[in-house]
């Protein structure tokens, strides 16, 4: 199992595939419209305190990350962070950024259900992807020797993982629902022109690929995994 074929042409080509595309996306549309200046000139702080200030939320803080793109949301100290690139800048997608953060702090504040339950499986996101492989790994090692044992072993690794998975099934309509927010409040609180909301798409809906990306990467793995244990396809090794 140092090299498989399977492995090769299931996981590993498509995965790379999927998350250099999306990356590839995301830096595209973001480097094109980062050099595109909104022309009511609110920068991404601006915009995103706005959008906060007219859902009635007043105990969030606007804060400066350092780095590129690393934007988040933080429901546990209740800071929306904007990174370098977004903060103070005005272009058409630090604004689609910036009010895509806004949009998760509004989910928090109204209590939308998948942002709790994402919150909830973060700890197994984390077991299931440190080390369900390993237990995995174990278990179909032990299945040439020891099937029944290693049978039980493999299935508690594939438990394991499928806590990654869910998390980011989770995820996608999280991150979907933050960006169909700001799209539309982004026009019903004057921050861009209505033609402007081209660019704010295009960054936003590059930006949920690397989501869709991880998530058919992570399927695929649990697929290879129960095709090389036999439990799919009828075929054991």
């Amino acid at each position: 199992m140092f090299f498989d074929p399977m492995y090769l042409w299931l996981v590993l080509i498509p995965g790379l595939l999927l998350s250099g595309g999306a990356s590839l996306l995301v830096r595209s549309a973001f480097g094109y419209y980062s050099r595109v200046g909104s022309q009511r000139g609110y920068t991404g702080a601006q915009a995103a305190q706005l959008l906060l200030d007219r859902a009635g939320i007043y105990d969030v803080r606007v804060v400066r990350t350092p780095g590129h793109l690393t934007d988040h949301y933080d429901p546990t100290n209740k800071v929306l962070a904007l990174s370098d690139s977004v903060y103070g800048s005005n272009s058409v997608a630090a604004i689609g950024v910036a009010t895509h953060e806004a949009g998760h702090a509004i989910q928090h504040a109204t209590g939308y259900l998948p942002l709790h339950l994402r919150a909830l499986t973060v700890p197994l996101a984390n077991i299931g992807s440190s080390l369900g492989p390993f237990v995995i790994f174990g278990g179909l090692l032990l299945m040439a020797s020891a099937a029944a044992l290693g049978k039980v072993i493999f299935l508690v690794g594939i438990v394991l993982f499928m806590g990654t998975l869910l998390f980011q099934l989770i995820t996608l309509p999280v991150e979907f629902d933050a960006s169909a927010r700001a799209k539309r409040l982004v026009v019903e609180a004057g921050i861009v022109q209505p033609h402007e909301t081209t660019g704010i798409h295009a960054v936003l809906n590059a930006a949920a690929m690397t989501y869709v990306a991880a998530a058919v990467s992570t399927l695929l793995t649990l697929i290879y995994y129960l095709l090389r244990s036999g439990l799919l396809g009828g075929r054991e090794e």
